[in-house]
């Protein structure tokens, strides 16, 4: 990580009135490890692992995760400061095309750049060119190559991997892990502290993440859509959240709206008589009720944007630019 961005960290902090004390035991290491990978090969799935609560949405259509998002686990010896990306694509939509460019950014801003690869299907066209992306060899900060999914993967297979990422690819490392189950991810947690610089605390101890209220509450409800829709219309789908309100007797109101494409997408989305629509509101209001400690009146409605995803101006006000 440049000087710059450790100090761009530093001013964050202090921006949000979060003062980053500066007792830490001799031999402290801290920075930034960016978390990259072709999409679902489970780097949402680790990052909320790595941190210990849920940070980023999870689903099982590609390309779930659309912006950067900041997570931090703050260790005793150490402070990591987790940078998880939109999965590596070759796009085909302007908003794929700021995917990648969020994903390509974190190369340069990282100290230690975390690989993953799906272990279990095993290393594809899409993770060849992600490995010519990150280029191991040629890059200044260390890569490490990162199997995810071993409790599903065929063991006799992961050792000749790790032997060609190590010794022919460039990784300087190589630690398999299940982000699903929790299997060896204390130990990466300990080898990427190894590799990051030593310096003092970035953020405050108890300091998770940098996402704002509105951001949060619209993923988790994009979330419970892409799981209701699983294959039927999940790239076509974004949500922004219109009004948060507090009520005088402490519920919070708060209305989303849900873009489509197409009118026949809205329809799916909305269901036979709302049913769908329904559903998807009463698990994103559970979910929002424990997130946020208090109870939620959720109200969502469907628009149809026309090709939105090639429109610079919804995508700003998505906050992907």
């Amino acid at each position: 990580m440049s000087e710059e961005t450790r100090n761009e960290a530093a001013g964050d902090a202090e921006a949000m009135d979060l003062p980053v004390p500066d007792d830490v035991p001799e031999g402290h290491r801290s920075g930034f490890v960016a978390l990259v990978g072709r999409a679902n090969v489970g780097k949402s799935t680790l990052l909320n692992r790595l941190v210990g609560v849920k940070l980023a949405i999870t689903s099982p259509v590609p390309q779930t995760t659309r912006h950067r998002i900041l997570g931090v686990r703050t260790l005793p010896n150490g402070q990591i400061a987790f940078l998880d990306t939109p999965g590596f694509h070759r796009p085909h939509r302007q908003l794929g095309e700021v995917m990648l460019e969020r994903a390509k950014e974190v190369l340069d801003e990282a100290d230690v750049i975390c690989w993953l690869i799906d272990a279990a299907a095993g290393p594809g066209p899409g993770d060849r060119w992600v490995l010519d992306q990150v280029d191991p060899k040629n890059r200044r900060q260390p890569v490490l190559f990162v199997p995810n999914k071993i409790d599903l993967a065929n063991k006799g297979k992961l050792l000749p991997l790790i032997e060609q990422a190590v010794g022919e690819w460039g990784c300087v490392e190589a630690v398999p892990v299940s982000a699903a189950t929790g299997e060896n991810c204390d130990r990466l947690l300990e080898v990427m502290l190894s590799y990051l610089p030593e310096g003092p605390r970035l953020f405050p101890e108890n300091f998770l993440t940098d996402q704002d209220e509105k951001l949060i509450i619209a993923e988790i409800i994009r979330e419970k859509l892409l799981h209701e829709l699983r294959q039927e219309v999940p790239y076509a789908v974004a949500v922004t959240v219109e009004r948060l309100e507090e009520r005088e007797d402490g519920l919070l109101e708060i209305g989303a709206l849900v873009l489509v494409e197409r009118d026949t997408h809205k329809g799916i989305v909305i269901g036979k008589g709302g049913s769908r629509l329904k559903k998807v509101g009463t698990y994103a209001r559970r979910e929002l009720e424990d997130r946020l400690g208090r109870k939620v009146f959720l109200e969502l409605w469907v628009k149809v944007k026309p090709d939105w995803r090639d429109k610079t101006g919804v995508l700003r006000e998505l906050g992907l630019y």
